[in-house]
């Protein structure tokens, strides 16, 4: 008993003093010369800047526009809102730390902050595989999906399980880790989880957070993009078995006029040329009418063709940005608490945690300015003089004299 209590006593010793060692090496990497630092600070006001204005500028759409108050809009409010804390609180708290290299607020909004970062981050991911699968409902079950548009208790329901279960991830373990433990291995001029060197527990957390969302997003974006896929090419076989009845129609139309031609040549051999000039006419119309139908045909299944391939960008594009901007941190953070911090730089380490908050800056321009409707409602209350201006215009034009 006594050598295991011994034994137990040098692993908390042992652990203290690597959680000292990190700690001082991580105040030599804050360590910034003047010019680092205030392309720093620029960069993260910047930063901060587009958070804030396009998070609140799609908030503020869907406020003064009623006809953006359907299902499918409320999963982007609720992403715009937890992108907009992030800007407005997270990063502004987060700046003295990055910048000095010690936690100077007290533990007790060092716990708040720790909360409300892991807690925005994580409902963002959410809010996004939440949009995934409401993209994949409307293109693979566009009836019910439609009928369901006017239901918003539903859709605040699935936005109220959004908070909780980002809270549930991460919320409970950073409040309740130093009771359960015991002790914290925190230091007091620092600010970080306990659970940020406990391997497995970040493994099991990042597969809830990142890989699990990430394959599920994935998935929902191929399924939309093969569904439209589909419809496309049944709609070109639709459109090939048209086109022959378009042009057994047309034979009829040819050999109609051929026979026109021929009688009126037997008949009238005295109005030859005026007879000739009609069914020349009528010929070149029925040919022109092939001609026409013809390449409306190949003009639509060129348009098809780019849609397809705007589609495709676009799916890609949002599976990409949401990799590129998590999948780092992820690995880093169990590679880092597998290694204890002494195979991964800590500036790598911050480049990365980094990519995270952009991502929250990407989103305001990567989903809603998608939509139609919210480009409408955001040249409403970006551009109100020019639209003042038209009003009286199509008012003057529309009245009667």
């Amino acid at each position: 008993l006594n050598e295991q209590m011994g034994n137990s006593v040098l692993e908390v010793n042992i652990s203290r003093d690597y959680v000292q060692n990190s700690s001082a090496k991580i105040r030599q990497d804050f360590a910034f010369t003047a010019p680092v630092l205030a392309l720093l600070i620029a960069v993260m006001v910047v930063l901060i800047g587009v958070i804030v204005l396009g998070n609140a500028l799609v908030i503020f759409a869907f406020k003064m526009d009623r006809s953006l108050r359907r299902q499918s809009n409320y999963f982007l409010l609720n992403l715009a809102i937890s992108d907009f804390l992030v800007g407005a609180f997270c990063i502004p708290v987060y700046l003295p730390y990055i910048l000095t290299g010690k936690w100077m607020l007290g533990r007790g909004l060092c716990k708040l902050w720790l909360v409300m970062d892991y807690l925005l981050c994580t409902a963002s991911v959410f809010n996004i595989v939440l949009i995934s699968y409401d993209r994949f409902l409307s293109v693979t079950r566009a009836v019910s999906y439609r009928a369901r548009q006017g239901m918003t208790r539903c859709a605040l329901g699935k936005m109220a399980a959004v908070w909780v279960l980002a809270f549930l991830l991460y919320g409970p373990a950073i409040l309740l880790w130093e009771k359960v433990t015991g002790e914290s291995h925190v230091p007091e001029d620092e600010c970080f989880a306990e659970f940020f060197y406990t391997w497995y527990f970040l493994l099991c957390a990042s597969t809830l957070e990142f890989f699990f969302p990430f394959l599920s997003v994935a998935f929902f974006n191929l399924s939309i993009y093969r569904s439209i896929r589909e419809r496309r090419l049944r709609h070109q076989q639709e459109m090939g078995s048209t086109q022959t009845t378009v042009t057994s129609t047309k034979r009829e139309r040819l050999r109609l006029a051929t026979y026109i031609c021929r009688s009126s040549f037997i008949l009238k051999k005295k109005k030859a040329s005026e007879d000739g000039d009609k069914s020349s006419e009528l010929c070149s119309s029925s040919t022109a009418v092939g001609h026409s139908d013809s390449l409306s045909v190949r003009s639509s299944q060129c348009t098809r063709l780019i849609q397809d391939k705007k589609i495709a960008k676009s799916l890609a594009i949002i599976v990409c940005v949401f990799a590129v901007c998590w999948a780092p941190y992820t690995l880093l953070m169990i590679i880092r608490a597998a290694c204890r911090g002494q195979c991964v730089s800590h500036h790598w380490y911050e480049v990365t945690f980094w990519l995270l908050w952009l991502n929250s800056a990407i989103n305001p321009f990567l989903y809603p300015l998608c939509h139609s409707s919210f480009r409408r409602a955001f040249a409403k209350i970006l551009c109100p003089k020019q639209r003042s201006t038209q009003a009286p215009s199509d008012h003057h034009l529309n009245t009667p004299r």
